[in-house]
């Protein structure tokens, strides 16, 4: 998809795409056949730019044929560079400035309590976007407001457009920020399947706190070029490195 575009972010779409793996086909209550199901768990991604990732767990649940994927980034298309409020094709929000869909995810919760309806909410967030003071004004909101059907999940690559997240702004220790806003706070292997499901089934289980995943990821992971480069948050593989990652993801 990024190749064929010729722009877009490669690093974190392909680290955060366990996670997604694990929400769309393990995790989340949602019906390709009926996008708009007023029961459906919400998701949001408030990273955007890791809309590929998003688009390709979209595309292999079957919400819209696959062969749309290479669509992306092109004039009208579905497949936008970054999230672009469509139900019919299951995307939730409209997303791009960072530090934003957490909010939106605090408000949908927040709406779902109001309501006594028992669907959750789920939000994917980077560490680079946790600079931003939104994000924390947001978990201030949710601890306060009791939204255990809240779950961030933190994609704790360590990079981000210019740099090394921990060189730009340090956010370590994450977890212990997270428990100070009153968050049930988890760390888990966003690579390993078992782990994320242990994390996921401790945030179904707690009660008057929303839960923070801090998901440990490795950008780019599978293609030994890209894997923990930040020069490849926002690079697309050309046709040469194409082929050689498509190999590597191969084996």
């Amino acid at each position: 998809m990024l190749s064929v575009a010729g722009s877009g972010h490669t690093g974190g779409s392909m680290g955060i795409a366990d996670i997604l793996t694990y929400l769309y086909f393990s995790e989340m209550r949602v019906n390709p056949q009926d996008p708009q199901m007023p029961e459906r768990d919400r998701f949001v991604l408030s990273a955007a730019h890791m809309a590929p990732a998003l688009y390709a767990s979209l595309a292999e649940a079957g919400f819209f044929p696959q062969d749309e994927l290479l669509s992306l980034r092109r004039m009208g298309s579905r497949m936008q560079g970054h999230t672009v409020r469509n139900m019919t094709i299951g995307v939730e929000t409209t997303g791009g400035s960072l530090g934003q869909g957490v909010s939106i995810a605090c408000g949908m919760a927040a709406a779902a309590k109001i309501d006594h309806k028992d669907w959750r909410v789920f939000c994917v967030l980077g560490d680079g976007e946790s600079n931003e003071g939104s994000v924390w004004e947001a978990a201030l909101f949710a601890a306060k407001f009791e939204l255990d059907n809240l779950i961030f999940i933190i994609d704790r690559n360590n990079i981000q457009l210019s740099g090394n997240a921990e060189d730009i702004m340090p956010m370590t220790p994450m977890a212990d920020k997270w428990k100070a806003f009153n968050w049930q706070t988890i760390e888990c292997n966003g690579h390993d399947y078992q782990d994320i499901a242990t994390a996921f089934l401790k945030a179904k289980e707690e009660k008057h706190r929303p839960t923070c995943i801090i998901a440990n990821t490795v950008p780019g992971k599978g293609v030994s070029f890209i894997e923990n480069k930040w020069e490849w948050h926002g690079k697309v593989p050309n046709e040469e490195q194409l082929k050689t990652a498509l190999l590597e993801l191969g084996n």
